[in-house]
């Protein structure tokens, strides 16, 4: 008997290509001790890229009008991990990415950003994943991981 070859990750994010419709609840302020939250609606459409490279993803609302998001993420083959880069119209280029990866049907990806000047940590999750919806979650780190601030929370429903 031989054993099945070793999952390698590159297809973790293959469940989002297609269209979203996405409720957002988000702080109105991060890391002031706020407790007041923003609930709006959002689409997205995500595609694989070619070659097996990753996917993208675009994301709209009115809820900013004029605004348009897009998330990039690659797949390194030989660390098994997961590069996630977001870009807006509001924004000059792309943000450091969050690394990380799969385990237990749960996604962990985190990176060094800055907000309004300082250094943070900021940690994307990935959860509650099913052919028909998805959880993601944001939190910021303004003291190296020792306490953590969750600020962004999108449910995800397919909607093709």
């Amino acid at each position: 008997m031989t054993n099945p070859p070793d999952r390698d990750g590159s297809h973790d994010f293959d469940f989002q290509t297609g269209h979203w419709r996405i409720r957002n609840e988000r702080l109105k302020k991060r890391l002031q001790g706020c407790t007041e939250w923003e609930t709006f609606e959002a689409t997205q459409e995500a595609r694989l890229l070619p070659g097996g490279l990753g996917n993208i993803d675009d994301f709209v609302t009115d809820h900013w009008p004029g605004f348009v998001g897009m998330s990039l993420r690659l797949y390194n083959r030989r660390t098994r991990q997961w590069s996630i880069y977001w870009a807006s119209n509001q924004i000059d280029g792309l943000e450091p990415p969050v690394v990380g990866a799969f385990a237990n049907g749960v996604g962990v990806f985190e990176g060094r950003q800055e907000l309004d000047g300082r250094p943070i940590l900021v940690r994307f999750t990935w959860s509650n994943i099913t052919r028909n919806g998805a959880r993601w979650e944001q939190a910021f780190s303004p003291d190296e991981g020792k306490t953590w601030e969750k600020n962004w929370v999108m449910t995800m429903t397919r909607v093709d």
